[in-house]
């Protein structure tokens, strides 16, 4: 027992207790000596006394004994003191410890070196179900999940030997099967001698908190509607999988797919259809590629496909192939059946490009390319791709201030009447003069101007013209002389409403009659409220409608019966070879028998010669419109056109 002294000898000797610096209260000190002496019996007691030379305060285990002469006289009291300090201090430790221990949150497991349990605290039991009488003795495997393999519990144990500690996450199984995950921290206790005394394990239950990570993980990678990587997961997969190709040297393919016509689906029958078909595409998708390759869908009715490993293009071009095909085939969706087809474009790295934004550019160029060849196709990036795509930012710019800087023009070709040559109808078709370029074609800006909205703007100054040129001309020329007008099916769609063309026509006191409105068979495919409500509105504004290009699209006869159609317009296409082409004539015939019985009038495009106006002729067809007659003239070209053709002034 080490010596603790905290009195010097002479400030103590001669005094009494109650005199004692630092010690208990006298009235306390005096009722134990008289006790001691009236009992006469020794006492034993615990006491605290504070240290007068370090101001700390001491503990001691006291024997008080009453001391007395061999006649019995009582003399005095003798006292015995051992400083228990340290003891004290160390159950009061290991009471805090045992606290701990009992009332932690996180779950404490303790075994020996042997990795037997010998001690597990009351969150242990809460958490794994598990009581301490049922798992004492027992290896902590019988925890195991089944979800770490042997190489992880390997690497466990080497850092455990190695470091002391070893912190990490796995999945431990409950005793009623439930598997959850815990965050462990394992601790190894040594001897002396630096052998293994004990592992001391912590863990906690975050099966929540993970579940809440992983699924704010998910929404930030995955879509929500078809549980495909998204657009940014897309980029991370495709930035490993270049590195990949790096190493190898091998290739690896990138395709951007859009599917046609989605939004008829969508318009048609409703958005439910619409989300079912785009998962049933997903689907597709992923049963037409390799395990290694990823099918990511980056918003609305577009995907993405990334074809990794690839030794030759040849396997590339068989898996885009196989899309096309599944993809073309019928759509259940509650009874309904749907038909559509995809656009595919596809890029090579490294032989396109090595950036990331470099393949997405490619990728996207050659599905546009795909498309305008047609869709339901798939083409390859190619560096003429690249110059058309910086020549079609170069057009959209340019076109933005075409129309304030009168570039545009409105050319008129004339509409004949076959049995009489009279020309009494005129088809308007737009030019663009270019400053630099001369003359731009509509087939070459259209489509931009679709893309760019700026359809709208193009069109509201071409229906100004139209509408001018008409009324000059029934006032001038012909009473009931009309003008057809191309409508853009996007321009169909997206015009909130046509009372700035109405108000156009009220402004010269017309009605709607001079103006044929050309539309596509595109739009009549999209036959929900909006477009029958458009037609509609044409009709009772005095317009007329006719259908543009009739027999190279879906040809639907169902929608000839449905909506009130004054014109079918033969598409070049069949008239071009009449007169070599036996089928062509008899497609040409049917469709000017079944529109005659439909009580549509016929306007064949695309004559070019005399045969060909004959035979037209001779199977009734009531139009024809072609540089047999003419090729597109200017308004002042056109009026004297007029003035010179039997139509005459009415």
């Amino acid at each position: 027992m080490r010596t603790f002294s905290i009195w010097k000898r002479g400030a103590i000797i001669g005094k009494t207790d109650e005199e004692l610096p630092g010690g208990r209260q006298p009235e306390v000190m005096r009722a134990e000596e008289k006790r001691i002496i009236e009992e006469g019996k020794p006492e034993v007691m615990e006491q605290w006394v504070t240290n007068v030379r370090t101001g700390k305060r001491v503990f001691f285990d006291v024997i008080k004994a009453p001391v007395r002469m061999p006649d019995g006289r009582l003399i005095g009291v003798l006292g015995i003191a051992r400083d228990m300090t340290r003891r004290k201090e160390d159950e009061e430790k290991l009471q805090l410890a045992a606290l701990v221990y009992k009332n932690s949150s996180e779950a404490i497991l303790v075994t020996n070196a042997r990795n037997e349990i010998l001690a597990v605290n009351p969150a242990f039991e809460r958490i794994t179900g598990y009581s301490a009488a049922e798992i004492l003795g027992k290896d902590p495997k019988i925890l195991n999940s089944g979800r770490q393999d042997k190489a992880f519990y390997k690497a466990m144990w080497d850092t455990l030997h190695e470091k002391g500690i070893w912190r990490g996450e796995l999945w431990n199984r409950k005793k009623n099967g439930e598997v959850y995950a815990a965050w462990l921290t394992i601790n190894v206790v040594y001897n002396e001698d630096g052998t293994v005394r004990y592992y001391v394990e912590l863990s906690d239950d975050f099966t929540e908190k993970k579940e809440a990570e992983d699924m704010i993980w998910r929404q930030a990678n995955f879509d929500f509607l078809t549980d495909l990587p998204n657009r940014r997961m897309l980029l991370d997969r495709l930035q490993q999988e270049t590195t990949k190709v790096n190493q190898s040297g091998k290739k690896l393919a990138l395709l951007f797919l859009d599917l046609d016509n989605f939004k008829d689906v969508n318009d048609t029958l409703g958005h439910d259809m619409g989300d079912k078909l785009l998962m049933d595409v997903a689907r597709r998708l992923m049963d037409c590629v390799r395990e290694i390759d990823t099918v990511s869908r980056l918003g609305g009715d577009e995907f993405a496909v990334i074809l990794t490993e690839l030794s030759d293009l040849p396997v590339a071009e068989k898996i885009a192939q196989d899309i096309l095909h599944s993809l073309a085939q019928p759509y259940r969706l509650n009874g309904e059946i749907a038909y559509l087809s995809a656009s595919i474009g596809i890029t090579v790295y490294p032989d396109d490009g090595t950036g990331i934004e470099t393949l997405l550019k490619n990728a996207d160029q050659a599905l546009y390319a795909a498309k305008q060849a047609g869709r339901n196709r798939m083409s390859y990036f190619t560096a003429f791709m690249q110059a058309a795509a910086q020549n079609r930012i170069r057009l959209a710019n340019d076109m933005r201030i075409a129309v304030f800087e009168h570039q545009f023009e409105m050319l008129y070709q004339p509409i004949v009447e076959l049995e009489t040559g009279k020309i009494h109808k005129a088809e308007a078709l737009i030019r663009w003069h270019h400053p630099l370029r001369g003359i731009v074609s509509p087939a070459e800006f259209i489509s931009i101007a679709e893309e760019t909205g700026l359809i709208l703007t193009i069109s509201d100054w071409a229906f100004s013209e139209v509408v001018r040129e008409v009324e000059r001309w029934r006032r001038r020329h012909y009473a009931q002389f009309q003008i057809s007008f191309n409508i853009s099916p996007t321009l169909f769609q997206d015009k909130p409403n046509y009372a700035d063309w109405f108000g156009e026509l009220e402004k010269r006191n017309m009605s709607g009659e001079g103006i044929v409105m050309e539309i596509t068979e595109g739009v009549l495919l999209v036959s929900n409220r909006h477009v029958i409500e458009r037609l509609a509105e044409f009709h009772r504004h005095g317009m007329e409608i006719a259908l543009d290009d009739f027999g190279t699209g879906y040809s639907s006869l169902s929608y000839l019966k449905k909506f009130d159609i004054e014109y079918l317009k033969i598409d070049q296409a069949f008239v071009r070879n009449i007169g070599s082409e036996p089928k062509d004539m008899a497609l040409c015939e049917a469709i000017i028998v079944m529109a005659h019985k439909l009580d549509m009038k016929v306007i064949a495009e695309g004559i070019q010669n005399d045969e060909q106006k004959r035979l037209l002729a001779a199977a009734g067809c009531d139009y024809g419109q072609g540089y047999l007659f003419s090729e597109p003239l200017t308004a002042a070209e056109f009026e004297n056109l007029l003035e010179r053709s039997d139509g005459g002034k009415s």
